[in-house]
């Protein structure tokens, strides 16, 4: 928890309480249902909140906002980003149901009211609509966008960014977004340059915009 606080200051002392009881939840259902790597879940705050945070840093979504996590997993980076972003609201999406049933109970034990998880396929979500999606280390690049660019509605509900794709990728990303078509309009930050870790040397937000 203190990596957290040392690169934000400002959370409401609920915000505070929310961050702090994710590790006790994690590795209490942990040892249910293994939704994060057995190694990592000691450096919880460090590979999975902070990380997730890293968009927040970027990119701050508008009140009101709809933004949908695809492939959430164990709730990454969608819980940390709706405890952040209380105003905001949070679909996440993952195939497995185990891992919805994780996010379900997490965000019920920390009181989240802005997620609504969903156990199912992004392309199940044919007639919903949304401002921005988020996900972690799902697919491709260019899969990602394939599935989920028909869902983002056209618009700006951030002071940074039009609406469009914000996910959290590693290694050397130069085939990938070559492959994925999307060069011309792709944007990618290091991590390392967000948060000073050394973890985060070979992490990048990538953002494409819904055009």
């Amino acid at each position: 928890m203190d990596i957290i606080l040392k690169y934000f200051a400002d959370f409401t002392p609920e915000q505070i309480e929310q961050f702090r009881k994710l590790e006790a939840l994690y590795k209490e259902w942990n040892e249910k249902i293994n939704v994060i790597s057995r190694k990592d879940i000691d450096a919880l705050y460090e590979k999975h909140v902070l990380h997730s945070l890293s968009i927040a840093v970027l990119c701050s979504f508008d009140k009101g906002a709809e933004v949908v996590d695809i492939g959430t997993g164990g709730g990454f980076p969608g819980i940390p980003l709706a405890i952040f972003f209380p105003d905001v609201h949070f679909t996440l999406v993952d195939s497995i149901g185990k891992k919805i049933k994780v996010v379900e109970e997490v965000s019920a034990a920390i009181g989240l009211k802005n997620v609504t998880a969903i156990h199912g396929r992004v392309e199940e979500l044919k007639g919903r609509s949304f401002d921005f999606a988020v996900s972690r280390a799902v697919a491709p690049l260019g899969d990602l966008w394939k599935w989920i660019s028909p869902l983002i509605r056209k618009g700006q509900k951030s002071d940074e960014f039009p609406n469009g794709l914000i996910c959290l990728k590693g290694g050397d990303l130069t085939k990938e977004i070559n492959d994925s078509g999307l060069k011309r309009i792709v944007q990618a930050w290091s991590v390392s340059n967000i948060f000073n870790e050394p973890m985060f040397e070979d992490k990048f937000v990538i953002y494409v915009p819904r055009l």
